[in-house]
């Protein structure tokens, strides 16, 4: 197994055969015929390029053309997590990188059940992910809260369309690594042939939304397997896979991604700032019920950034935030710390705080 790894820059005349190239190399010649290509980018909110919270439009765009090149007219598709599509699709620059090419844009809309393997079984996905002969996926390298990072399997759950994403993350609750067992597994079903994960400008911190901090980077990496490509941006930024719960995941699901070869130079990265994350279940068991209500770290609001526009609550799968309250109001003994208002604000006025009760119980000093 390949993963391609190239110094890049957003210019679109160094970018579009770059992209073109690596295309190429992943088996373009899939793309042909009448097949039925779904290119997925990450579209998490509205965001600038600047940002680094979107796959940069100039990505986009050149991969919509190697379709065009090929006689495809492919389906650009995400549902994102706040905001309209058309909105996302406007704010992104998205829109306006697309104009002049022969592609469709529009949401993930109807859903699909597909047997994703225990212990999920059947669960919803959109229907133009999985009836689609050839998925491009196009990931955005950042930090994330609750998966540490997403890359280009975590991308994939954005094939979960709309508010069935919360759902999901009720359902895990407050164990990370079921909610990681989750991903993997739509991962393992949906085995994009191409996976592209833009990391010239990339996302460092409290990622994965408008907390985040941008960084450039100027590196895109790609193959045909995508837990691959995440394992290589591992050794990219120095770490183990078991700190990447979905790595972590996949290897006691007993599909670890395979032994990668690195066609290019990997930049060396040790610097890379990521999320405060620590273990959501901690200390004897007979303590679980108070740590989980007293002692795990919590979402947080700034009221002097919070326009309490609503995102939050609207989002948030354990109602445990309350509407139009100022200031925001959350009800710790139910949320399950899945961080998705985190991940949404488009203020960024929510952030991660850790408990002085938790801090006692890891031994953490007080900050």
């Amino acid at each position: 197994m390949t993963v391609i790894v190239r110094n890049a820059t957003y210019e679109s005349d160094l970018l579009r055969p770059l992209i073109f190239g690596m295309m190429d190399a992943m088996g373009g010649d899939k793309i042909g015929g009448k097949s039925r290509v779904l290119i997925k980018p990450n579209l998490l909110s509205p965001a600038l390029p600047r940002q680094a919270v979107v796959t940069h439009p100039s990505v986009v765009r050149a991969v919509v053309e190697y379709c065009n090149q090929r006689g495809i007219r492919p389906l650009v598709a995400d549902s994102p997590a706040m905001g309209s599509f058309d909105l996302v699709l406007r704010v992104s620059g998205i829109r306006n990188a697309l104009r002049g090419l022969d592609c469709e844009c529009r949401p993930f809309e109807s859903s699909v059940r597909v047997d994703i393997g225990e212990p999920f079984g059947a669960i919803e996905i959109a229907e133009d992910a999985v009836r689609a002969d050839v998925i491009v996926n196009l990931a955005k390298l950042k930090t994330h809260s609750q998966m540490f990072l997403t890359l280009a399997v975590k991308n994939l759950f954005g094939c979960v369309v709309g508010y069935r994403k919360p759902e999901w993350h009720m359902r895990a609750g407050i164990d990370r690594q079921a909610f990681a067992r989750l991903i993997a597994r739509i991962g393992r079903t949906l085995r994009p042939a191409f996976n592209i994960l833009d990391g010239v400008l990339a996302m460092e911190g409290q990622g994965p939304g408008m907390r985040g901090v941008p960084r450039e980077m100027g590196v895109i990496l790609a193959g045909c397997d995508p837990f691959a490509v995440d394992q290589v941006v591992c050794r990219m930024l120095d770490l183990d896979p078991e700190q990447v719960p979905v790595l972590k995941a996949a290897r006691e699901m007993g599909f670890p991604a395979p032994e990668a070869q690195i066609d290019g130079s990997l930049p060396e990265i040790r610097d890379f700032h990521l999320p405060r994350a620590t273990s959501l279940i901690f200390g004897p068991k007979f303590l679980h019920g108070f740590i989980r209500r007293r002692a795990l770290q919590r979402p947080v609001c700034n009221p002097v950034i919070c326009r309490i526009c609503g995102e939050c609550w609207k989002i948030c799968p354990a109602g445990a935030i309350t509407p139009g309250q100022k200031p925001l109001r959350f009800d710790y003994d139910r949320c399950i710390r899945c961080y998705c208002c985190i991940e949404v604000c488009p203020f960024g006025a929510l952030d991660i705080a850790e408990t002085l009760v938790g801090r006692i119980f890891r031994g953490t000093p007080p900050q």
